[in-house]
């Protein structure tokens, strides 16, 4: 296997995923040759693209430049979201390539770094993005790898030459998380997700034991109060984290102010007084107060920590303001689990106590929608109004009887609607729209920009 001094070159198979593509602009800031193949072309592989990296969009071998040929210097890096028959894929396998999975190479960048690894079901991607701004706007300082692009940064990979951490988001997907080497180690949630992979609960919660069970000797947890979380070792401290139940990191006098929450925190290290959020949510709160508890771990100074936190700017996707008018007030979110989609609306709600709140939700993948139908209808009862499109398959093949009209049925709000995207922008004017609501995991961003354009013309006609 190829030592990281001895590649030159790196190709990605899946390039456009998310934690693929921080991998790659680590590599390509390194100075190493980078490039790829995805099945589409997003609004990410446009900016991979123009950073210098060389992308195609076709399964095609002879699309593979020259120099990637050589599997003397070529790592081959792939997500397991690619089918094992990918012609590409195949390619470098018969070729006798280094090819690693996009887990496996993460723990190999990381290794010897302090680690801090943020897991769970929900809230990973935003407890980590608030982490890694925390230790940035820091004199700790550090390096990031995350499954969200930060607004703050325009990107998920974050270098700092100068700091010996590197914040992680650790995937329970396909057992990712399982290559890594924590020092520090946040547990938010362990609902039952990914049934396609472990079969049932029990198997998910085994998993993250064992995730737990990485933490170097000398490290911590940090986990949500509650969540049944079993240390086998002395050598690692534990705490916990709550803006609810007791905990060691806790928010308290927790006010909404102008759509934005503010609260103090209790913890170990003390209190911290007047803490004010840069992005709205309750959820984010208990996002917060977890990010929190990992930098003052790491030694993060409070006043850093209370001057850094409200310049968080958040994530693309994860409750993000595309309109906020007198008119219509419309918010994205990658919510695709029904604790999150709970979440999610539960926050909209306290923001908006009074208004008529219309959803658009896109179901992400076949298994998850007839695994969770019960629990998608029961979230989505808490909204006004529902328009559901179509499932996105992702890498499944269609399930007999499975399809969007599952969830519709399970409903008790009879305001609910499975649509097309064609059709989609005339039924969600056909009735008034105060707050809305673009959730899903699929491709759903795609009609995210073009929902906005024409509402700002609805809206100016009016």
């Amino acid at each position: 296997m190829l030592q990281l001094k001895d590649i030159q070159s790196v190709y990605f198979v899946g390039i456009g995923g998310i934690g693929m593509s921080a991998i790659a602009r680590f590599f390509k800031y390194e100075g190493l040759h980078v490039a790829g193949y995805d099945r589409v072309s997003t609004l990410l592989t446009k900016e991979l693209e123009a950073e210098g990296i060389t992308i195609h969009y076709e399964d095609d071998v002879q699309q593979i430049a020259l120099n990637y040929r050589d599997k003397t210097s070529t790592l081959v890096v792939y997500t397991p979201a690619i089918p094992n028959e990918h012609t590409e894929l195949t390619y470098f396998r018969k070729k006798g390539f280094d090819v690693r999975k996009r887990a496996a190479v993460l723990g190999l960048i990381s290794g010897g770094m302090n680690s801090v690894c943020v897991a769970g079901t929900h809230g990973k991607t935003t407890i980590s993005s608030m982490t890694a701004h925390l230790y940035k706007q820091s004199a700790v300082g550090c390096n990031a790898f995350l499954g969200g692009i930060i607004n703050n940064y325009k990107t998920n990979f974050l270098h700092d030459s100068n700091s010996d951490y590197v914040v992680l988001e650790a995937d329970e997907f396909d057992r990712s998380f399982l290559h890594l080497s924590p020092h520090f180690a946040l547990l938010s949630a362990m609902d039952a997700d990914h049934l396609d992979i472990y079969g049932d609960k029990e198997s998910i919660n085994e998993a993250f034991l064992e995730f737990v069970d990485k933490i170097e000797p000398g490290g911590v947890l940090l986990h949500k109060a509650g969540l049944p979380v079993e240390v086998a070792h002395d050598e690692i401290e534990v705490f916990t984290y709550s803006i609810e139940e007791k905990a060691d990191f806790k928010a308290f006098n927790i006010k909404l102010i102008d759509g934005l929450y503010q609260f103090d925190l209790k913890s170990p290290f003390g209190t911290i007084k007047g803490l004010k959020m840069g992005v709205p949510a309750l959820v984010n709160v208990e996002n917060a107060v977890g990010a929190i508890g990992l930098a003052l771990l790491g030694g993060v100074e409070a006043e850093e920590i209370k001057a850094a936190l409200p310049s968080f700017e958040g994530i693309r996707r994860r409750f993000q303001y595309r309109l906020k008018s007198d008119e219509i007030v419309f918010i994205d979110d990658y919510a695709h689990h029904p604790e999150e989609i709970k979440a999610t609306l539960k926050s909209v709600k306290a923001i908006y106590p009074k208004s008529h709140i219309t959803v658009v939700f896109q179901p992400h993948l076949y298994t998850r929608t007839r695994d969770f139908a019960d629990g998608f209808a029961a979230s989505l009862d808490i909204c006004d109004r529902v328009l559901l499109l179509d499932i996105y398959p992702a890498r499944e093949l269609p399930i007999a009887g499975v399809g969007s009209e599952m969830i519709a049925k399970l409903m008790s709000n009879e305001s609910v609607k499975v649509v097309s995207k064609e059709g989609l922008f005339d039924e969600l004017c056909s009735q008034k729209i105060e707050i809305l609501l673009t959730l899903g995991a699929g491709d759903i961003d795609k009609e995210v920009p073009v929902l906005e354009e024409k509402l700002k013309v609805f809206i100016a006609n009016k």
